[in-house]
């Protein structure tokens, strides 16, 4: 069977052209080699030329449904064997894997050592999720693949000791290195405006490097559970994408609305990642996760991703230049300067129709444009500014972290004033956007829209600049676990729950600590000073008053003493006529 199917695709690269025949009697023996031989023996060979069975994989599209399917499953395969350090590892999405609900991979060059267990990196265990009640916003438990996450795929994995980390523990924790994980490290994130050109044109290049570069580790579902195995049951519907698509789709994912099933609507009162308390923590493992893919595409440990500092106010986006983010089009309002590399990239997750209505889940197709027009919203004038300095001021000030019913209708809770549901200094507005949200519908495009607007790379730094003012925070309130909702926030947003769709499973819990002493990186930023509270000028306007009348009343009191003094010496001394003290004898000495 599998030889038929190795000629048929023989054929299609030859009509393919010089450049697939050139690979192609590498590639085909290895197809044939997977349905004959174990594959271990073929996955480095097929892995040496990846791209080249991409190609391949997207001719075989036009071959017939029985063709199709078979190089599928062989290329699915090969294609999927090596680690991951993101949704899934390849390993484990082969239909072994996912119906034995276990993906505890060994460490790369550790044969047979689930785990790294053997060298005490970790060990295969049950995956602990959230039991705990959570809001009454999502009413339809037992219909989404995101309960109890990641359950419903997998229900043991790697718990890594000591510095370990990653889905086979065979990487560091955030914050560490070496080759037993002993050894701290420390990136700084930087304000992108003080860059130097050089640095500017790196960041730019490194962006549009991930945007180009199938992620090494990773696959993505494009079906829910019900449909994993495919049409024909057996073939696992996940697939490649690029380190910074990944990016975009998991993003989408965790704020995707839930499916019902044909004919009904698609439920959208959920959202994994904002409107609660993880928004905070569920950005911060995003942000990092994707710094930590481009430290290793670049092979630059010391690489950081910088901040946009949005709260500058006025109508003007600093970081919408041609040498920066892309400036706006001489030709088209909505779109970006040629001149930017940024204009030529394009969006994935847009169909969201399609995914309402049929179920599907996003892919990594590419659509259209980035679209784009700062201050452009005339409709709606109070999103035509950018947040003010005053306003991080003010919500660096906000006491609590957050407060019931922990979603964005909560009011003096510092998550929902970063987030930007309620105003400035804490008090609950429904007419309100401020701060990040502020920042998001400014950008009035691609960027605004919450499914799509990873897509524009403006979003990594709006983003690493709310994370800045999340770890001000923290470090100003001296915060701990105990500030963060165990119960009752919407689901998803539990402190212990497990952040939808990250792998291996990371709590929100866990990215609630200050970021230099615990996650490896630190900000280099400066902050607004507070300004002073009416009471505050009040007392400071009474002060200041009864010091000057004390002064005044001093400068007289000298004045009218210095006179009297003067007076006095032009008078005669005073004659025998007055009564001395001891004139008296019989009078008493005291």
């Amino acid at each position: 069977m599998c030889g038929s199917l190795a000629r048929d695709v023989q054929a299609g690269v030859q009509r393919m052209g010089e450049e697939f025949h050139t690979h192609s009697d590498k590639v085909i023996p290895a197809v044939v080699e997977c349905c004959t031989f174990s594959l271990d023996k073929v996955v480095a060979e097929v892995l040496i030329h990846y791209q080249t069975v991409k190609r391949v994989h997207q001719l075989c599209v036009k071959f017939s449904d029985r063709v199709w399917m078979m190089w599928h499953s062989c290329c699915l395969v090969l294609v999927c064997a090596v680690v991951v350090s993101a949704q899934f590892p390849r390993e484990c999405v082969t239909p072994q894997g996912l119906r034995s609900g276990t993906c505890c991979p060994s460490p790369s060059g550790l044969n047979d050592d689930p785990c790294g267990s053997g060298t005490g990196r970790g060990e295969c265990v049950a995956i602990a999720v959230d039991a705990r009640p959570h809001g009454p916003q999502y009413p339809h438990d037992g219909r989404d693949d995101r309960e109890r996450w990641p359950i419903r795929f997998f229900n043991q994995t790697c718990h890594c000791n000591g510095n370990f980390s990653g889905s086979n523990c065979g990487r560091c924790r955030h914050g560490w290195t070496g080759a037993n994980c002993d050894q701290r490290v420390s990136v700084v994130r930087r304000n992108v405006m003080g860059l130097s050109t050089e640095e500017k044109r790196a960041f730019v290049d490194a962006l549009d490097q991930a945007k180009r570069t199938v992620h090494p580790d990773l696959v993505i579902a494009t079906r829910r559970t019900p449909e994993i195995f495919g049409p024909d049951g057996l073939t696992p519907q996940f697939e490649n994408i690029t380190i910074y698509n990944y990016f975009v789709w998991s993003h989408y994912f965790s704020v995707s609305k839930t499916f019902l099933g044909a004919g009904q609507a698609s439920f959208g009162g959920v959202d994994f990642s904002h409107e609660g308390p993880g928004f905070v923590t569920w950005h911060r493992f995003h942000l990092l996760q994707l710094e930590r893919d481009m430290q290793d595409m670049l092979q630059e440990p010391s690489f950081a991703l910088p901040y946009w500092n949005f709260a500058i106010g006025g109508s003007t986006c600093d970081i919408c230049t041609d040498d920066l983010m892309g400036a706006r089009s001489s030709f088209d309002m909505n779109s970006l300067s040629t001149n930017s590399i940024f204009s030529q990239w394009r969006v994935i997750c847009e169909s969201v129709e399609d995914y309402d209505t049929l179920g599907t889940i996003c892919n990594s197709t590419e659509s259209t444009p980035i679209r784009r027009n700062p201050a452009g919203n005339v409709n709606r004038p109070m999103v035509q500014r950018l947040p003010e300095p005053q306003d991080v001021a003010d919500c660096l000030q906000v006491n609590a972290f957050d407060t019931p019913p922990y979603y964005s209708t909560s009011s003096e809770s510092f998550r929902n004033t970063i987030e930007g549901y309620s105003a400035p200094k804490g008090n609950y507005d429904p007419a309100v956007r401020s701060l990040h949200n502020l920042a998001h519908l400014f950008l009035n495009g691609t960027g605004g829209q919450t499914h799509l607007s990873p897509n524009d790379p403006i979003f990594v730094l709006l983003h690493t600049f709310t994370d800045a003012i999340f770890d001000e925070w923290l470090r100003r309130h001296s915060a701990d676990s105990t500030l963060y909702p165990e119960e009752n926030a919407p689901i998803g947003h539990n402190g212990g729950y497990n952040m939808v769709p990250f792998w291996p499973p990371v709590t929100n819990a866990e990215m609630f600590l200050t970021a230099p002493e615990n996650l490896g990186y630190s900000y280099e930023a400066e902050w607004p000073a507070q300004a002073f509270t009416m009471t505050e000028i009040i007392t400071m306007g009474i002060v200041s008053a009864l010091v000057l009348v004390a002064v005044v009343f001093a400068a007289t009191t000298c004045a009218v003493r210095a006179k009297s003094y003067k007076m006095e010496g032009r008078q005669p001394l005073l004659s025998d006529q007055y009564q001395r003290y001891d004139d008296e004898k019989s009078q008493s000495v005291v």
